[in-house]
C-alpha cells in the first residue's frame, strides 16, 4: 500500500496537537509535515516541520495528499473581530487554495457546531464562510467536523473553559435527539474521525456533528 503525506495547519492547538500525534503514530502516512511560527518541541522520524509566516506562504512548501486544517483562535487572544476572521478564516482559505492547486486530493477542517454563512453570530458566520469557500475548492473529500465544546490538555490554564468544561460534563448526557450535537466532545475524538475519513474511501463533501465524529 502507498504511504501518504499529511499537511497539518494548526499543529499546536488543543486539536491540531491530537491530529499530529494521531498521524504520526498512523499506518497510512509516512511523513507528516506541518506548518508552524515556532517549532514544536518535538522529534519523530515521519515529522517535517516547516517555519513560516501564514502572511507570507511559500506555496512550494505545502505538498502531500491530505491536508487537516485546525487553525483558529479566540476574539480575546486575537484582538479584533478583523484578527480573529484573518486567522479563522482568511489564512484557512488561502491554504486550502494553494492545497488544491498542488494536488491534494483531501481536506479535513475543524469548524464548528453551528457554522452557518448567514448566521447572527460572528464567530459562527466565519466558520460558515470558510466551509463554503472550501466546499468551492473541489477537493475529493471535503470533510467539514462540527464540534461543540472541546475537551482536553491546553496547555494554557482559562479559567472560563475550566468551568464550561465541568457544565459541558454534567449536561452532555442530558442533550439527546436534535440537542446532541451541542455535546462536549473530546479532541482525541475529532482528530481520530477526521483521521478515520481521510483513509476510509469517502468523497464529496461530509458534515461531521457530533454523532458522526465518534468513531468505534
Amino acid at each position: 500500500m502507498t504511504k501518504k503525506t499529511a499537511f497539518i495547519a494548526g499543529a499546536s492547538g488543543l486539536t491540531g496537537n491530537e491530529i499530529l500525534h494521531q498521524l504520526l503514530a498512523h499506518p497510512a502516512y509516512d511523513k507528516v509535515i506541518v506548518l508552524v511560527r515556532r517549532e514544536l518541541n518535538l522529534q519523530h522520524p515521519k515529522l517535517q516541520q516547516t517555519i513560516g509566516d501564514f502572511e507570507h506562504l511559500n506555496p512550494a512548501a505545502i505538498q502531500g495528499d491530505d491536508f487537516f486544517c485546525a487553525l483558529g483562535t479566540t476574539l480575546a487572544k486575537a484582538g479584533s473581530k478583523e484578527a480573529q476572521f484573518i486567522i479563522d478564516c482568511a489564512y484557512p482559505i488561502e491554504l486550502g487554495r494553494i492545497a488544491k492547486e498542488n494536488g491534494f486530493k483531501q481536506f479535513l477542517l475543524v469548524s464548528s457546531v453551528g457554522a452557518n454563512p448567514n448566521s447572527s453570530n460572528f464567530y459562527l458566520k466565519t466558520k460558515g464562510q470558510l466551509e463554503a469557500a472550501i466546499h468551492t475548492l473541489g477537493f475529493d473529500l471535503f470533510v467539514a467536523a462540527r464540534p461543540s465544546f472541546l475537551l482536553g490538555n491546553r496547555p494554557e490554564f482559562r479559567f472560563g473553559e475550566r468551568i464550561g468544561i465541568l457544565l459541558s460534563y454534567l449536561i452532555s448526557p442530558l442533550l439527546f435527539g436534535s440537542l446532541r450535537k451541542y455535546r462536549g466532545i473530546r479532541s482525541a475524538d475529532v482528530a481520530k474521525a477526521l483521521i478515520h475519513y481521510a483513509n476510509n474511501e469517502t468523497h464529496g463533501v461530509l458534515t461531521a456533528e457530533y454523532d458522526a465524529l465518534i468513531i468505534k
